[in-house]
């Protein structure tokens, strides 16, 4: 959140306090700050929101608050145990993956098979069938992550009441977000990485009562990387010149400065990770169809695998397949939307400066 009643200095920025040690732990985690590390008694969503609403209440005017929580990261550990409840399924859980590469089916992410003890807190029951099996795992998995979602969402009413009651709240700019989507079942799957919509939609609800009118939706494509230079712009501060993407702060006020995103870029680079296998690939994705290069190659960084495989194409008709079932790379009535996003992509790489995997062809026109 940023908050200020006037332009002027710079804000003050909630950096002192400390970040999460690593992974972090649900219970009495560890901070660690300038001070070095030390460990908070509680529950981890309570106390980062404790100390940021400590360090709110002394800050200088104007400020900017970061409040990242833990929650709802594996192992998912709610704040007080809870039963498990009936959650709707996915159409896609028990996804066959019939038409998707072989890429896709290689990823250690699957609910059924991947969920071990830890992340359940039980074995399941004796004698199930492994499609019983595996929504008896589907449901203790959503019943404790759904309860750690409730957490930072009693959290966030926290921040919001503080400010509402200091008479701050229509000129603070608030940015509820996740760092990315998530699978909650659909094609059977739990964790993120992949570029399909479950995981490459992310979470953004904004408030600027006095700036902004509630109620709307903004549907044009946005990405993370516009989010810095449009909070400095509902801030009043300079961009630098380095600084990747596009405000879209004139876009919500009501008088776009550019044209909307044509398509957005994504790359995966972690390939073949110990632990959940998941191809490096890159797409580019318009409003209406998806591309995705598996070019499976880990380039030697630090915690890709040894393995490659062969490169390997999807593409998707977001409009007609929007829970990408059927990947229409090599159906010849794409043939022409294929080549559009292939170029498109290549362009966008250049533009980026991302280099191409040796192993992607040249596209025509290029």
């Amino acid at each position: 959140m940023a908050h200020g009643r006037r332009a002027g200095p710079r804000p003050a920025a909630l950096r002192l306090l400390g970040r999460v040690h690593r992974a972090g732990e649900y219970r009495d985690p560890r901070l660690l700050s300038r001070d070095g590390l030390r460990t908070v008694p509680g529950y981890a969503t309570d106390v980062v929101t404790d100390l940021a609403l400590s360090w709110m209440a002394s800050a200088p005017e104007p400020f900017c608050a970061l409040i990242y929580h833990k929650a709802p990261h594996r192992p998912w550990e709610p704040p007080v145990p809870v039963r498990d409840e009936p959650v709707p399924v996915p159409g896609t859980f028990f996804d066959d993956y019939a038409t998707r590469s072989s890429s896709a089916r290689r990823a250690a992410m699957r609910i059924a098979e991947h969920l071990g003890r830890e992340d359940l807190k039980a074995d399941p029951p004796p004698g199930l069938s492994y499609e019983d099996e595996a929504l008896w795992k589907y449901r203790r998995f959503m019943t404790d992550y759904l309860a750690c979602v409730a957490s930072v969402d009693d959290n966030v009413g926290r921040v919001t009441d503080w400010l509402r009651e200091r008479g701050r709240f229509a000129d603070t700019l608030l940015m509820y977000a996740s760092d990315q989507g998530f699978f909650l079942g659909e094609h059977g799957w739990f964790d993120k990485r992949f570029m399909y919509e479950e995981s490459l939609r992310m979470p953004l609800v904004l408030s600027y009562p006095a700036r902004l009118p509630a109620g709307r939706v903004f549907a044009d494509i946005v990405t993370n990387v516009d989010w810095a230079q449009t909070i400095l712009d509902a801030a009043g501060v300079g961009h630098h010149p380095r600084m990747q993407g596009r405000s879209f702060w004139p876009d919500l006020l009501g008088a776009p400065e550019a044209p909307a995103a044509e398509g957005m870029y994504y790359r995966y680079w972690e390939h073949d990770d110990v632990f959940h296998k998941a191809p490096a690939h890159y797409g580019y994705r318009t409003a209406t169809h998806k591309l995705i290069y598996f070019y499976n190659d880990g380039l030697g960084l630090p915690g890709t695998g040894a393995f490659t495989y062969p490169p390997e194409w999807e593409l998707y008709d977001l409009v007609a397949d929007p829970a990408e079932t059927r990947n229409v790379y090599h159906d010849p009535a794409y043939a022409a939307v294929r080549d559009e996003l292939t170029l498109a992509m290549w362009r966008e790489q250049a533009r980026l400066g991302d280099a191409p995997h040796p192993a992607q062809p040249r596209p025509a026109g290029a």
